[in-house]
């Protein structure tokens, strides 16, 4: 059956765009054109620019880089200072690049989109660059003494593709990037990895590795740690499943011989294993999630010896590892609640100590090391109703605070909450749920999901979310559905493929839970989600319509049916299926909302949203979805971004209009009048 809305695919065509400028105006002047909507978008917008916030920063040697956007810097500034200014009120910073200004000299639209500096003279960096926040970028050469560009023959510059470029020296770079045709992978990102000399043409690059079509992407990579200096390749055959190869200087490759599905890292002399399903070795079962540690050379050399510095059990799993000088740092999930703790290796194993002086009832997370010089790191700590406080220490001392950021609103009375509900297989599906702690009744809510790709859904401050919904007295409710992250591996892989329906049945079973704790009616329950959260409240919108009052969906994934044929979406075939394949439709098809709909069924009013320069998830499915939803006479409000990316916004002033736009809706459609 021919699809009668494939024209709107058509990305920015005049006739597709047409059709979005007019539903976009239709939704501004009906949520956008007041007075308190103004007021709104103004102080979101405030929360969004204000210099108040923490300036995070990545150690690099001496320097902590940091890229800031405020009022003034609306695309932005990559900066540096040193620790010790840092750790003043004041921090003088290094502007290196003004993303604005370059804006506005060479006439682009150009979004930040990183660096990448040369160690350890940190002379030269990287730095990517996209027009309209789309994750295709140029990448180009920056001179950090003269704070200019490198041009001529001899710069490191890429034209405009899904690239990705690294130093080996100052005068090479491996590069992954559009060599012209054949050269992609079917899910559009680099299917060659080249080494490229400085003076040399791009065609001249020499490729050290190849990969197959049907990969997702191949990578090149260069350790330049002082005494352990090695080359690596890697293949991501799709999103769960990859091969690591070190390379050797007569070109040769030697597999990391772990399983397919196992994440790796190497560190001096160590290798971390992380199994995403039970592995047996020498007779000892490690189960999925663990993380493993050996020595590297006698494991390439054929050495099976393993220690487990982390086993998962029923309630906690592994939510980060990362190194500094001579320690591991864990961060752990117990009921989605984090614990952090420093791993010392000595004769006698793997000592395991707390870390000290992190707050009590928020969630924390390692934000940056320099593994390379010093034990010294920084953790970001945070809560629903507690604006983040960052600290600052070694291993073996209390971390101290030395930034803490302000509040956006005023969270007297409004407690954390958090709750299980149980799905319809049995199956405890834990919530947090913050409102007023004088509230009686049932009440305006917004429900929050995302399940998928192992992403975990964990407290975290919103200034956002606490003036635009909490702080007027609405609830707010996160759901850990399985699909995420918050319990290991085995959380998500329930989850995937044909056990999809079960990350639905865990949010209706949520949604249901709120109802009969007298939280809310299914009349004034709203649900959120973007991406593959977005996919998420098509599902809710047509197998679920019932339990919800309003749905917001933005940026989503809706016609399972081409997703992987649209951009991206042939790499997230591992996550969800293959629609060419009739046994995976048959499961897809059951669910797929773009195929599910029914103009007989009563639909909450949706606020559908997306952005044109998405080349992430393709507009198309928001774009279809609304015109199909709206011949079937169903209430759908549709704004799409003209720039923005998959985020939805390039700066923040895009930022806070849709945040803006969707709480006025949520607002008017819950809040009874």
């Amino acid at each position: 059956m021919t699809d009668p809305h494939l024209w709107l695919e058509d990305v920015t065509g005049d006739k597709p765009l047409d059709w979005v400028r007019e539903r976009n105006g239709r939704t501004v002047d009906t949520y956008a054109a007041d007075e308190q909507f103004t007021d709104l978008e103004s102080r979101i917008r405030d929360v969004l620019d204000t210099d108040a916030r923490i300036p995070y920063v990545g150690i690099r040697g001496e320097w902590l880089y940091n890229f800031w956007r405020d009022a003034t810097h609306v695309r932005g500034l990559w900066r540096r200072t040193t620790l010790e200014r840092y750790r003043t009120d004041d921090p003088e910073w290094e502007v290196l690049v003004d993303v604005d200004a370059l804006a506005e000299a060479e006439d682009e639209n150009w979004v930040w989109a990183g660096a990448n500096v040369l160690r350890p003279s940190q002379s030269r960096a990287l730095i990517s660059l996209s027009r309209g926040g789309a994750d295709a970028t140029v990448i180009r050469e920056f001179d950090l003494d003269s704070r200019t560009f490198v041009t001529g023959e001899d710069a490191f510059e890429l034209s405009e593709a899904k690239s990705s470029m690294g130093w080996i020296d100052a005068d090479t770079v491996y590069v992954e990037s559009d060599f012209g045709p054949g050269t992609l992978t079917d899910s559009g990102y680099p299917r060659l990895a080249k080494r490229w000399h400085r003076g040399a043409p791009l065609d001249d690059a020499v490729t050290v590795f190849e990969g197959a079509r049907s990969d997702v992407s191949v990578g090149a990579s260069y350790d330049d740690t002082e005494g352990f200096e090695r080359h690596f390749v890697s293949r991501a055959i799709d999103f769960y499943h990859s091969e690591r190869y070190e390379l050797l200087p007569d070109g040769a490759l030697v597999k990391i011989e772990v399983p397919d599905d196992a994440s790796t890292g190497v560190y001096r002399n160590w290798l971390t294993v992380r199994p995403r399903t039970d592995w047996e070795v020498g007779g000892t079962v490690y189960p999925a999630g663990s993380l493993l540690i050996t020595d590297y050379d006698s494991y390439m050399a054929g050495a099976r010896e393993l220690t487990a510095v982390f086993t998962p059990d029923a309630h906690t799993s592994l939510e980060q590892a990362t190194w500094t000088r001579n320690h591991l740092l864990l961060v752990t999930l117990a009921d989605v609640h984090t614990e952090l703790f420093a791993l010392t290796p000595s004769e006698s194993g793997w000592a395991r100590t707390p870390i000290a002086g992190v707050p009590e009832l928020t969630t924390s997370g390692v934000i940056a090391t320099d593994a390379r010089n010093s034990d010294a790191f920084f953790v970001n700590s945070s809560g629903f109703t507690t604006p983040a406080t960052l600290l600052y220490g070694t291993v073996g001392s209390p971390l101290e605070p030395i930034k803490r950021a302000p509040a956006f609103f005023d969270a007297t009375g409004i407690a954390v909450s958090q709750y299980f509900a149980t799905s319809d297989d049995g199956t405890a599906i834990p919530y947090f749920v913050v409102r007023r702690e004088d509230a009686e009744g049932p009440g305006p809510t917004l429900l929050y999901g995302y399940g998928g790709f192992e992403n975990s859904m964990v407290p975290a401050y919103s200034g956002v979310v606490g003036l635009a919904w909490l702080e007027p007295g609405g609830t707010y409710v996160v759901a850990n559905i399985r699909g995420g992250g918050e319990y290991g591996p085995g959380w998500h892989t329930q989850a995937i493929r044909e056990g999809r329906p079960l990350a639905y049945e865990d949010f209706s079973a949520v949604a249901k839970d709120l109802v009969a704790r007298g939280f809310t009616t299914p009349e004034l329950l709203g649900a959120q989600g973007g991406s593959n959260g977005g996919l998420l409240m098509g599902v809710m919108l047509t197998r679920y319509p019932k339990l919800f009052g309003a749905i917001v969906c933005q940026v989503p994934l809706l016609d399972m049916k081409r997703y992987h044929l649209l951009l991206a979406g042939a790499s997230w075939m591992a996550e969800y299926g293959d629609p060419d394949d009739p046994r995976d439709w048959e499961f897809l098809g059951a669910y797929s909302p773009y195929q599910n709909t029914d103009p007989a069924a009563q639909y909450p009013p949706v606020l559908m949203t997306t952005s044109t320069r998405d080349d992430r998830v393709h507009p198309g499915h928001a774009r279809k979805m609304t015109a199909l939803l709206e011949e079937q006479g169903h209430e759908i409000w549709y704004y799409e971004n003209i720039e923005g990316g998959h985020g939805g916004a390039a700066d923040n002033a895009q930022a806070a209009f849709k945040s803006a736009l969707t709480y006025t809706f949520l607002r008017r459609t819950l809040t009874p009048s």
